[in-house]
């Protein structure tokens, strides 16, 4: 920074609208490049829709269209089997949807204003998880579409409340959008610019961030760590590391009695990603060389995510050295019977240590 913009306070309050003005401008642009681009999946959704239903293309159809685009293409990953059958059900989901809510003459609130083009307010990986959790209920849908809109949800946030009764408890009704562009630092405008545990979530507001969500994990599952009885004592959270020149935070750190060891636990509130486990691995070996006493055993680590993909988490602990564990926790009920098979039992951790 200028030594002016530290002195003069109308010459940085200049600078600080310029760039206020500058992310404004770079969110309506990605606001607009996201509805262009989801109203061309959807167009192409109506296609593949209505290609299917002609049946004279055969089984091979989507690998067929994908490698064909793919050449007209080259580089552009959009055209994936995978992709194109999302396109197919993206179009099958909505189609019709503001037509049957305006003939509902039964529904007590009016349509939103926004009407079905909200559908194209979000991004792609959002409509993804719509896709995956609402099936064939276009209505459940636009209600989260809504919600995602008017709270400005990211990604991880909107996935943690299509897990919840959310759309049962408020009904069905539609209202107005209290605002048609997210906040320009809201977790929406991030991700548009740049494209089990069980706990009980239905007392968190709506409203909330990323940030929130995780302290709320973390308050859950601090407390569910030291009521399991097996030695656990809470150290500390979002504990300070200096790791070469940069500093780092591990989300919580716990000490166990018996097995005396640390234990480091990190908190994603999304769908488990195998480079999490390069994060967690870095900060147990910090800790080992940091605060590990001679008398006490190797750090384990914990993983508690959203949702993961059984084999993927298997690999990644199989390529592995260290001791760790992925766990997943459910946002509906608390304290699950499932838990001790999610979590490594004592025996399991012990057999570790010794093996190694």
């Amino acid at each position: 920074m200028s030594s002016l913009i530290k002195t003069d306070n109308e010459y940085r309050k200049w600078i600080e609208d310029i760039s206020n003005r500058f992310r404004q401008g770079q969110l309506k642009a990605a606001v607009k490049v996201n509805d262009e681009m989801l109203r061309f999946y959807y167009s192409v959704g109506r296609d593949i829709s209505a290609m299917i239903k002609d049946a004279k293309y055969g089984s091979g159809f989507y690998k067929m269209v994908s490698s064909d685009l793919t050449e007209v293409f080259p580089g552009v990953r959009s055209f994936s089997v995978t992709n194109l059958k999302y396109m197919r059900y993206f179009f099958e989901l909505y189609d019709g949807l503001e037509e049957n809510f305006r003939k509902n003459e039964n529904r007590q609130q009016p349509v939103d204003d926004l009407g079905k083009d909200a559908t194209f307010y979000i991004p792609w990986g959002h409509q993804v998880l719509l896709l995956s959790k609402c099936k064939n209920d276009p209505k459940k849908a636009y209600f989260y579409v809504r919600k995602t809109i008017e709270n400005n949800w990211s990604r991880a946030v909107l996935l943690n409340f299509l897990d919840t009764d959310l759309y049962k408890r408020e009904g069905r009704a539609i209202t107005n959008f209290s605002k048609t562009l997210p906040a320009v630092h809201s977790d929406l405008a991030q991700e548009m610019t740049r494209d089990p545990y069980n706990f009980d979530f239905l007392t968190i507001r709506e409203k909330y961030d990323e940030k929130e969500l995780k302290d709320a994990l973390m308050d859950n599952i601090t407390t569910f760590l030291l009521e399991l009885g097996n030695g656990f004592a809470f150290v500390g959270r979002e504990v300070r590391l200096e790791i070469g020149e940069t500093e780092n935070f591990v989300d919580m750190l716990f000490y166990n009695i018996r097995l005396h060891c640390y234990v480091v636990v990190e908190v994603k509130g999304k769908e488990f990603d195998s480079r999490d486990m390069g994060q967690l691995g870095t900060y147990m070996v910090a800790v080992n060389h940091q605060l590990k006493g001679e008398k006490d055993s190797p750090t384990l680590g914990l993983i508690i995510c959203k949702s993961k993909d059984n084999v993927k988490a298997e690999y990644a602990l199989e390529a592995s050295t260290q001791p760790m564990g992925i766990s997943e926790y459910d946002i509906n009920t608390f304290m699950p019977d499932e838990y001790k098979s999610s979590l490594p039992t004592i025996e399991e951790i012990e057999a570790e240590l010794t093996e190694g």
